[in-house]
């Protein structure tokens, strides 16, 4: 299995807070973000694919030492995400692809879904939330999409994954998007362009932590996170003082 993780654009709604750091390399307790979710991939054998754009170096910078595949996107700041997805086109082939934001905190139990899960293509959403990019299902078949959605029935993590079988339809319909000029979408508008076409499908990660970082208190909701986390392992390891 490949990951393929998009770490070029810019992050303009968190930018006054952060400055020109990029999102993903936000520190988290100790670790960059983007080294956390390389670093699980890794750890489970998973082939770290990052396409790269604005402030390249510091994404670099904070994964080095791991072994990592770049592909850049030199037009990050006139692009979207369907651009630097199709900059990483050669990676689309033979295996199970997991497609991922950069900016998205996620632990092993969320990557336990996403690749567990044997169908064609299956988006991850959240039935608990709903407060940025929304869902509309049936069931599990996605319906619609978009931020101003009034009937919903979660809100989009921003993980994906692509199964092989799917692979040739995709790379297609991604090659005919960008051959249309239409480089300022979304990644994932090459599977919203199928619904009509078949079933795109939806996974809920109701009970599961993650985070997108788009404004800061996404990030400190991670860092409070991390924090109570290291707090319960510190406790539960520690060796009680027992009566005699």
């Amino acid at each position: 299995m490949k990951a393929i993780l998009l770490a070029g654009g810019r992050g303009t709604r968190i930018s006054r807070y952060i400055g020109e750091r990029p999102k993903s390399t936000l520190d988290i307790g100790g670790i960059p973000l983007i080294r956390h979710t390389v670093e699980l991939l890794i750890k489970n054998n998973i082939e770290v694919i990052v396409v790269i754009g604005y402030q390249k170096e510091m994404v670099v910078n904070a994964l080095q030492g791991l072994n990592v595949k770049y592909y850049y996107n030199p037009f990050y700041d006139v692009t979207n995400s369907i651009a630097s997805l199709w900059f990483a086109k050669r990676e689309l082939t033979g295996d199970d692809i997991i497609v991922a934001n950069a900016d998205v905190f996620w632990e092993q139990d969320m990557l336990d879904v996403i690749r567990d899960d044997t169908q064609d293509q299956v988006m991850l959403m959240d039935t608990s939330r709903g407060m940025d990019y929304l869902f509309k299902c049936n069931g599990t078949t996605l319906l619609d999409h978009g931020k101003e959605l009034k009937d919903f029935t979660g809100e989009y993590v921003g993980i994906a994954k692509i199964g092989q079988n799917f692979l040739n339809k995709f790379v297609g319909r991604l090659e005919v998007m960008i051959e249309n000029q239409q480089h300022n979408l979304w990644w994932e508008n090459v599977l919203y362009s199928f619904i009509n076409e078949l079933e795109v499908n939806v996974k809920d990660v109701n009970g599961i932590f993650w985070s997108e970082i788009d404004f800061i208190e996404d990030y400190n909701r991670i860092v409070e996170y991390r924090k109570e986390k290291s707090r319960s392992m510190l406790v539960e390891y520690s060796d009680p003082i027992r009566p005699l």
